[in-house]
């Protein structure tokens, strides 16, 4: 069993880049072999007008990569930049405002397209040149270069994982589609990105990358990769015939704490991790093994391509394809207190910003010293108009609010659950590691306190008491709180090695969280519903088809894994040096009794 102890190493074997193994596939790595393969397929066709289009997701530092396939492209090649047929920057903002709004967290979902980016005549006078090109061979690229050309020769897709744009933000290296923000706020540029950017681009991804001839990962710039289509979208039906991990993430916080650093085998001369983010599809990658190369794509590409087989039929008639479910940890271990938060009620946040769910979440404590608590539910009979008050003083007058006289707090020990429905206060208090299980609209969480703390950047971090106040749900007070969503654990089954508890899911909520604890084989269903788990406690276990329809899959401590939905039957037994010992898992899913309310977006 794993105890903290900040002075001891612990013998980390957290695998940071889980890779899924596609055999029978070739791709190509380095410019070299890249542009050689371009240049065969030229002299394949041997044509003219000869016409390439690389369509780039946003991110992808397009200029660098004409440059560098430059270089080893012996043909004589007129390279187009699609930027030219853009629109002018002010006019693309003004577009845009409308969605991205000038509040400093939140906007609207857009319902613009990648056309929309474009000047109709700028685009026509791009159109007519590729055209009339003559004997030339012509490459069009960026940002909707596949607008420019209806039929290219060649179609390749560079994609890119939105966890590596958000670092290209923050060191400067691109700006939204359109503009030329590259030293914009991180915050604004990420909000734009979330409410327009991405949305308008998965749109176009979604018809685009299906068609490519080819796929191109440029998330190492100067160790490029590229499969042929076709290969990645049957790898994209290998990969949900299995269980699997996406690759996590880390990033520190004015908050975080020590404990992933050693768990997860982090850098340990980075100040703290707060977050770790181990099943957000939305912003992963996938490493897929395709014989000699390891390739990275989004993983939300096995949302947009393979989306019934992943979430299971129901599951994708409710939410489209979009993965609802994510996992995260909370690291406050010799850090702070997270922000005293409240998410929007599922009505809310349809009204105010275009979402088709709300986050309902849970945090289930992986880690607790003897003073950890966690702030959750408000007091009895306290007055809703002081305590507004009294966060508007502390917002605009430098106050402290005393959090204490308006929400309740609980002490906590390893393995409690705290259910949170939308509408309930709380926040996680130093010392502590939360495993968190939420709905996956995260960007809306109101802020109502931060405790007078500055963010990374040295600034005060956004609070958001106008959308907090209209959340607040005020009868989630103590005794509600102890009788409904705290520690609610049910033994459900039980069999020869292991016990079955059911942990929470609260009127309203579709995430249904079930906790085993063994010793031995425990058997496993996804009653065609994708099944998120965590492994809780115990150093590995391996997870198993009884009809051996998938190669054993080892998991480690702390790792999060996917079961698509179409595995069915699977087991889960303790492994290596945790055979014969107390195991736990964590698992999370849709629960489909609970849609009546949900739709897709």
């Amino acid at each position: 069993m794993y105890h903290y102890k900040r002075k001891k190493l612990y013998n980390s074997n957290f695998d940071k880049f889980p890779e899924v193994e596609m055999k029978g596939y070739n791709g190509y790595t380095g410019w070299r072999e890249i542009a050689d393969e371009l240049q065969h397929r030229m002299r394949q066709k041997a044509k003219k007008p000869f016409v390439i289009v690389i369509e780039c997701y946003h991110g992808v530092l397009a200029d660098k990569l004409v440059l560098d396939v430059k270089e080893y492209i012996k043909e004589d090649t007129r390279f187009l930049p699609v930027d030219m047929a853009l629109k002018d920057s002010p006019d693309i903002e003004e577009m845009v405002y409308p969605f991205v709004t000038d509040d400093p967290v939140f906007g609207y979902i857009t319902s613009l397209e990648m056309e929309d980016f474009f000047d109709k005549e700028r685009l026509g006078s791009l159109k007519e040149e590729i055209a009339t090109c003559g004997e030339s061979i012509i490459c069009v690229y960026g940002t909707g270069a596949s607008l420019a050309c209806a039929n290219p020769d060649v179609l390749i897709y560079a994609d890119m994982p939105r966890w590596e744009i958000q670092l290209r933000f923050r060191r400067n290296e691109v700006g939204n589609v359109g503009s030329v923000n590259f030293t914009d706020t991180f915050s604004y540029q990420y909000k734009r990105a979330f409410f327009v950017d991405w949305r308008v681009c998965d749109r176009l991804k979604k018809v685009i990358l299906p068609a490519a001839d080819y796929v191109l990962d440029t998330t190492h710039p100067d160790e490029p990769k590229m499969v042929s289509g076709p290969a990645l979208m049957n790898a994209l039906k290998e990969v949900v015939r299995q269980p699997f991990r996406v690759v996590p993430f880390f990033d520190p916080g004015p908050w975080g704490g020590q404990w992933l650093k050693e768990v997860c085998d982090l850098e340990r001369t980075e100040k703290n991790f707060a977050w770790g983010f181990d099943c957000v599809p939305e912003e992963n990658s996938l490493l897929i093994r395709f014989d000699h190369i390891l390739f990275e794509t989004p993983s939300v590409n096995l949302v947009f391509f393979q989306p019934e087989e992943l979430l299971g039929v129901e599951v994708f008639n409710a939410f489209g394809a979009e993965f609802p479910i994510r996992f995260d940890f909370l690291d406050t271990m010799e850090g702070g207190n997270l922000s005293l938060q409240v998410h929007p009620l599922k009505e809310y946040i349809r009204e105010q910003f275009g979402m088709g769910y709300t986050q309902d979440e849970s945090y289930y404590f992986l880690e607790a010293q003897q003073d950890s608590f966690v702030y959750l539910g408000l007091k009895e009979d306290i007055v809703p108009e002081n305590m507004l008050n009294d966060l508007e003083a502390a917002q605009e007058n430098g106050k402290e609010f005393d959090a204490d006289k308006y929400v309740e707090k609980w002490p906590i020990r390893k393995h409690d659950h705290a259910l949170i429905p939308a509408g309930t206060v709380h926040c996680s208090g130093a010392n502590s590691v939360v495993l968190e299980i939420s709905a996956t609209p995260y960007i809306f969480t109101f802020k109502l306190w931060d405790w007078g703390r500055m963010g990374l950047d040295g600034k005060p971090r956004p609070i958001s008491l106008k959308h907090g106040g209209n959340s607040i749900q005020w009868d989630r007070t103590t005794q509600w709180t102890k009788e409904n969503i705290l520690n609610r654990f049910e033994k459900v089954a039980e069999g020869e090695g292991w016990m079955e508890e059911r942990t929470g899911l609260h009127d309203g909520s579709f995430i249904e969280t079930r906790r085993h604890w063994f010793t031995g084989k425990v058997p496993h269903h996804t009653h065609s519903v994708v099944n998120i788990l965590n492994l809780v406690e115990g150093r590995e276990v391996i997870v198993e088809s009884p009809e051996h329809a998938f190669e054993p899959f080892i998991v480690h401590y702390a790792e999060t894994f996917i079961v698509p939905a179409g595995i069915g039957a699977y087991t889960v037994t303790p492994y290596g040096d945790s055979a014969g010992t107390p195991c736990a898992t964590m698992k999370a899913f849709v629960n489909i009794q609970n849609l009546s309310d949900y739709h897709s977006n």
